[in-house]
């Protein structure tokens, strides 16, 4: 089946047999077209005790198929002009490039071949697998990096797939291999778990023909997805210092959990955050923090709603001298944020940037398809380009107000210092 709506970007969604669903907008202001690809074969589908599977699986699942081997996948793609950008989160696995209309066909036959019959040859696995220690041995060894492991560990504990790390660990690494990439690809992989978003040159009905083409030997049962619950919120505040003593910078993890993406109340969270650690030069922890009190090399918050209740985060690196300041400041802010909310001003100019941003993130085909393939996923409909602004001016100051009184205390904090600094008083973490 299919649908389109009349207005704003006016993307088709065309469901074909095997349960694929294709969104399409056709844009011809350049002879390119780019193709954005989703399986819903996150990290949240790791095995137990195997974290890290689903990155690693998208670390190979570009060398080599049942027909073609790495080389000749990546001549393929070079002889194009082609870079493949992989990507995997919590929930989703994306391949995204951009081609030729011309070319469009083949890169997609390509593509198609790639994520359904993948070989993970033995030898392009152990060199990923060389890469991915690699990649673990610097994280641990980055204090920013740490600090946010360990938020997330807190905030989403007992093994939690949103609080294990997304690369996996050194001993989980060493035991993933061919045949084990192979079994999460046979268990999270098939066509009703897959959106495929095509932006450009091409007509939509084209777009859906060639898609239907492609796919059509895919057959696969779409598994449900991991069952997840939102965390309790925290009720008393934690401390963790990580000391890691080689470093200059000492970096701050400070959050909270808060709502899943399809709560109703989602746009009030988000103009709140956007006053707390996003507008302007950082909001109001930038201007505080930064700008006039210069403790920090960077500030701001972040808000990443999911599936379940996904955290809001507030992030800083500092002197290591300042961190108890900084700490302090963010205290703050947070508690003057929960007690009297964000200002009608800041409400008004909160609003208005993010309607105002709204044109810029659809000014390129990859951001039409990366924001088709999140509303797909979260089920918004084809013209919550068009709802948006509305929905965000209906955004009041008190319900502004009730989102930082939900979520926001000092007293509720969850923090993980990690750098040049230690910390008696704190709960130390090896």
């Amino acid at each position: 089946m299919s649908g389109a709506v009349a207005s704003g970007l006016a993307p088709s969604r065309t469901v074909l047999s095997n349960g694929l669903v294709v969104l399409a907008k056709q844009a011809t202001i350049t002879p390119a077209v780019t193709i954005n690809l989703a399986v819903r074969a996150g990290s949240v589908g790791d095995p137990d005790g195997v974290p890290g599977t689903a990155y690693f699986l998208s670390r190979v699942i570009d060398r080599g198929t049942a027909g073609r081997s790495a080389d000749e996948i990546a001549d393929a793609l070079d002889r194009r002009g082609i870079s493949l950008a992989i990507h995997v989160t919590r929930h989703l696995l994306t391949m995204a490039c951009t081609c030729l209309a011309e070319d469009f066909e083949a890169v997609l036959a390509l593509v198609g071949e790639m994520v359904m019959a993948p070989a993970f040859p033995a030898r392009e696995v152990d060199t990923r697998r060389g890469e991915i220690v690699t990649a673990i041995r610097q994280d641990e060894d980055n204090p920013a990096v740490v600090a946010m492991e360990g938020l997330m560990g807190l905030l989403y504990p007992d093994g939690h797939p949103y609080g294990r790390p997304g690369k996996g660990t050194l001993d989980a690494v060493a035991r993933i291999g061919p045949a084990e990439l192979a079994a999460f690809h046979r268990a999270w992989f098939a066509p009703g778990r897959t959106s495929l978003a095509v932006v450009g040159d091409v007509a939509p009905a084209r777009a859906a023909e060639v898609a239907a083409r492609v796919f059509a030997d895919w057959r696969g049962e779409a598994r449900a997805d991991v069952p997840l619950v939102s965390p309790a919120p925290a009720a008393t505040r934690r401390r963790v210092v990580v000391p890691m003593m080689n470093k200059a910078q000492a970096d701050i993890a400070y959050g909270y959990t808060t709502i899943a993406r399809t709560d109703p109340a989602y746009d009030a969270y988000w103009v709140m955050n956007n006053v707390l650690g996003q507008y302007a030069l950082g909001g109001r922890l930038g201007e505080s923090i930064r700008e006039k009190q210069g403790m920090a090399y960077y500030v701001f918050s972040a808000f990443d709603p999911n599936a379940v209740a996904g955290p809001l985060v507030i992030r800083a690196g500092v002197n290591p001298a300042n961190v108890e300041r900084a700490v302090a400041s963010i205290d703050r802010e947070v508690e003057a944020m929960a007690a009297a909310g964000a200002t009608p001003k800041e409400v008004a100019d909160s609003t208005r940037f993010l309607i105002g941003s709204l044109p810029r993130t659809l000014e390129t085909a990859g951001g039409i398809a990366t924001f088709l393939q999140m509303a797909e996923y979260f089920g918004l409909g084809l013209d919550y380009d068009v709802r948006l602004p509305d929905r965000l001016r209906a955004v009041t100051v008190e319900q502004v107000h009730e989102a930082a009184r939900r979520s926001l205390g000092a007293d509720r904090a969850t923090v993980v210092i990690a750098g040049p600094y230690q910390d008696p008083l704190s709960e130390p973490r090896a």
